[in-house]
């Protein structure tokens, strides 16, 4: 019969076979150091602790563990207890090798550009870890018991009571925490939101004709088509939004575009809901990164009733956090919490962590703090763009973390491929195009100049200058 053990914290599959029980054990003992099952370094198990897990006597293990020490598979030390010999050949278990002492299995980094200008990423390495820390620390210690359990499937009340303040107050979003739906990224909100509108008869979600593939593709795994509506120089046009069941809307900072939905097209997508009862998917990825002015509200606070927000922290935070949140009308939170799973799926521990950053105010700091970042890393751009490029444009308001590069027609493939000669990771803007927009395309690359660290932007900038026409 299969056994395991538990002890050092380490559990260990054991199936001795063989002819008696020590030559059983202390060949089941060797595969599993041959196999990499057993790392080089690793501490077994006492003697007379594996004799009772495994239910045999204590004189067996020890001469078990005698005989692989003989032949070089264990060590015995006083004071040190019996360990994997180091140096000791591996063969491949599965796709996983044994690594040698100290390091970490299975984990390898992806590859790396040697300068990347994506859109859609934060500067990973100004992460508040310190505040983080406390705040965790805080939250951790303050937590009552049942916070660990499966909880409501909407997320901690914590959270959902912050984010209701704080998007109240930064936003202009009117919420309650009942509405707040806490879900592990905005894709993880829209595929959500994609079960909810197929559930009700939705058919057909319009779209803006630049924007995210993946979002286009989650809708569609849901069994929803996507029309792409008509864009000009005030945003996307909402007159073609006709008997749809819903938009999907980037209003207050269109991606990539950038630039925020006028004023009377806010009014009309609204008044379309309402006429309608369509629902607008209000996807406010970056709406606190303004800085020319202060950020146009949210349009969530035009009608609670017919427009989803959906905002992130992946953005003014961290993607890895896996952290964003859906403020839902009335109507849909139980449709929502039950498209989820019934249950929470986002980790309790992070949850509890961002709602003491935001009540601390530490999330307002780093905000301004990278905000004023931000902002001089555009200014460095455009000036520098001005000096060494002058026949490139770049567009869009003052905010995000983004900026669209207009190039001269025609040499959008070309710069893209100097780039990639160059080692520079960039977006070309036909890459969100909707493949169905029938707007005509132009060339331009999309920069995103949050993510390189502060000590690799200088290199950056030189790199995506190089790639540009003069």
């Amino acid at each position: 019969m299969a056994k395991s053990w538990a002890t050092f914290g380490v559990d260990l599959h054991l199936e001795p076979t063989g002819g008696g029980l020590r030559r059983g054990l202390t060949d089941a003992l060797r595969e599993a150091v041959r196999t990499g099952r057993l790392a080089p370094g690793t501490r077994l198990p006492s003697s007379r602790s594996l004799a009772a897990d495994l239910g045999i006597a204590r004189n067996t293990v020890a001469e078990a563990y005698a005989d692989l020490v003989a032949e070089g598979w264990l060590t015995a030390r006083q004071g040190s207890g019996t360990r994997v010999a180091t140096g000791v050949p591996a063969t491949s278990f599965g796709q996983w090798t044994a690594p040698p002492p100290g390091a970490v299995p299975g984990l390898r980094e992806p590859d790396q550009p040697a300068f990347d200008l994506r859109p859609g990423m934060p500067d990973l390495a100004s992460f508040p870890r310190t505040e983080w820390l406390r705040a965790a620390r805080r939250a951790l210690t303050s937590a009552p018991y049942h916070a660990f359990g499966y909880g409501d499937p909407r997320g901690r009340i914590e959270l959902r009571t912050a984010l209701a303040g704080y998007l109240a107050r930064a936003r202009g979003v009117r919420t309650d925490p009942g509405r707040v739906l806490v879900c592990a990224g905005i894709s993880h909100g829209l595929k959500i939101l994609g079960t909810v509108l197929r559930a009700r008869g939705v058919r057909t979600v319009a779209v803006e004709s630049y924007g995210l593939d993946i979002h286009r593709r989650l809708l569609e795994a849901a069994g929803l088509r996507t029309e792409p509506l008509a864009f000009d120089e005030l945003g996307t046009d909402p007159e073609g939004l006709g008997d749809v069941g819903a938009v999907l809307l980037t209003p207050a900072h269109q991606f990539p575009m950038g630039m925020p939905l006028h004023r009377d097209r806010r009014a009309a997508v609204v008044e379309w809901a309402r006429r309608t009862g369509g629902l607008v998917l209000e996807d406010d990825y970056d709406g606190e990164f303004r800085y020319d002015r202060q950020p146009v509200g949210a349009l969530q606070g035009l009608d609670p009733d017919h427009v989803v927000h959906l905002g992130t922290a992946s953005k003014s935070l961290a993607p890895g956090l896996r952290l964003a949140w859906t403020v839902l009308p009335p109507a849909l939170v139980r449709e929502a919490a039950a498209a989820k799973g019934g249950i929470d799926t986002c980790g309790v521990l992070d949850q509890l962590t961002l709602a003491e950053f935001i009540t601390s105010g530490a999330y307002d700091r780093h905000i301004r703090a990278a905000r004023l970042r931000y902002r001089r890393r555009r200014d460095a751009l455009v000036a520098e763009l001005a000096r060494r490029a002058p026949s490139v444009r770049a567009t869009g308001i003052a905010a995000g973390l983004h900026v669209v590069l207009r190039l001269p027609p025609g040499t959008e493939q070309a710069a893209l491929r100097a780039a990639a000669w160059q080692g520079l990771a960039v977006d070309g803007l036909h890459r969100h195009r909707h493949p169905d927009a029938t707007a005509e395309p132009c060339d331009a690359l999309v920069v995103g100049y949050a993510t390189p660290p502060d000590h690799a932007w200088a290199g950056t900038l030189d790199a995506l200058c190089a790639v540009l026409p003069e």
